[in-house]
């Protein structure tokens, strides 16, 4: 930040760019699965929109400065899209035509609010179930099956096919191009998380497309680096200011497989498991921010929030990419997570320690259902200890 830091306002900082924002204080406001909103299908357009309003309410009650929408949950859309059909979260049949413009809303009524509204993509996933039958009639999945590959139990689009890159990237850039979202933001999912004893169903892809690399995890790399790169390059091309993060699983590679990666004992790799190499990605400015999900507590023996929050900033440092940390709000006070969880001041002392490092720019609170309860109170600490006052 600087030896200038001191001079700025209350709630601002200077990101890596140089240019003097807010604080990142934002919540992931989920609509996969009804998670956050609507809080079920089929409700009328008054009271969604009702429900929507309430919870951007409740952002600035908090002294929030951002929400992230997910405005593509499951290669559906939360806008009048020509790409794909409308999502099933609203009306309860995907396909059927709510009668209002929810992302249009969203960002009229964050703005209205001085919140960020960024527009959250998951780019591959198709459904959470694997019969494509029970896609909306005309469904791109259903017109293109060779697109689409079941895993586990959701199906997918192949990231290896280069016409479904394409496709996806011009079914989130409609969006863009159409709404005044401040950033376009992407989840933890780009292959899939690995499931025990199956195998991702890529092999035709990789021998039409893979035969200039030897192995097919960096072929699968190359892919998601590809979609991540050309959508940084289409965004800067807009003739305006998108703002382009990820919120990765916040485990690039553990330092026994990697001397680059961090002390940590994960189960997961994003190089290794998910094929996204988050790390490359802040190191060649192909990103604007990075939002690492370090869902665990400080001390945590197999990945320690202080050694991932360190480890990400010494990442970014010098690379104009602003970190922010994914936070587990949904964990607080719930039953059967280490003991940490349980007490009201953990996410507090992670915002004290996160505020050390000049290259953290905030935080990311997941989800909004748990901005809104709060059962255990360890938001309104951060907000009274951090924010600068009482959450209610």
């Amino acid at each position: 930040m600087g030896a200038t830091s001191w001079l700025l306002a209350p709630g601002t900082k200077a990101g890596a760019d140089g240019v003097i924002r807010r604080e990142m204080r934002g919540m992931w406001l989920a609509t996969v699965a009804n998670l956050d909103w609507p809080s079920k299908p089929g409700l009328g357009r008054a009271e969604q929109q009702r429900e929507l309003a309430a919870l951007l309410d409740v952002a600035v009650e908090r002294r929030f400065s951002a929400v992230f929408f997910q405005a593509r949950p499951t290669a559906d859309a939360l806008w009048p899209s020509p790409y794909e059909p409308w999502a099933q979260c609203l009306t309860g049949t995907q396909g059927r035509d709510p009668g209002w413009d929810p992302l249009g809303f969203a960002v009229r009524e964050a703005h209205r609010r001085d919140l960020e509204l960024h527009a959250w993509f998951n780019p591959y996933r198709v459904a959470n179930h694997t019969d494509p039958g029970r896609l909306a009639p005309g469904h791109p999945a259903r017109r293109h099956p060779g697109w689409v590959v079941p895993y586990g139990d959701k199906l997918y689009y192949n990231p290896g096919l280069p016409e479904v890159r394409r496709f996806v990237q011009d079914a989130m850039l409609d969006a863009v191009r159409h709404y005044p979202v401040d950033g376009v933001h992407f989840d933890d999912y780009f292959y899939p998380y690995p499931v025990a004893g199956e195998s991702f169903g890529d092999d035709a892809a990789y021998e039409e497309y893979g035969e200039d690399f030897a192995h097919r995890g960096d072929w699968r790399r190359w892919n998601i680096d590809r979609l991540v790169r050309e959508m940084s390059e289409a965004l800067n091309g807009l003739g305006r200011r998108v703002r382009f993060g990820v919120s990765p699983f916040a485990v690039w590679r553990n330092r026994t497989t990697d001397p680059l990666g961090s002390r940590t004992e994960a189960g997961v790799q994003t190089y290794d498991d998910l094929y996204a190499d988050t790390r490359r990605w802040v190191r060649h400015n192909w990103i604007d921010y990075i939002v690492p999900q370090v869902y665990w507590p400080l001390g945590f023996p197999a990945a320690d929030y202080a050694e991932l929050v360190s480890w990400w900033a010494r990442t970014a440092t010098g690379t104009g990419v602003d970190v922010y940390i994914g936070e587990a709000l949904y964990k607080a006070g719930r039953k059967g997570d280490p003991a940490a969880w349980r007490n009201p001041a953990e996410l507090s002392r992670h915002v004290a320690f996160a505020r050390r490092y000049p290259q953290i720019g905030g935080h990311v609170y997941f989800s909004a259902k748990d901005v809104v309860k709060d059962p255990l109170g360890a938001l309104a600490r951060v907000v009274r200890d951090h924010y600068g006052g009482a959450s209610r």
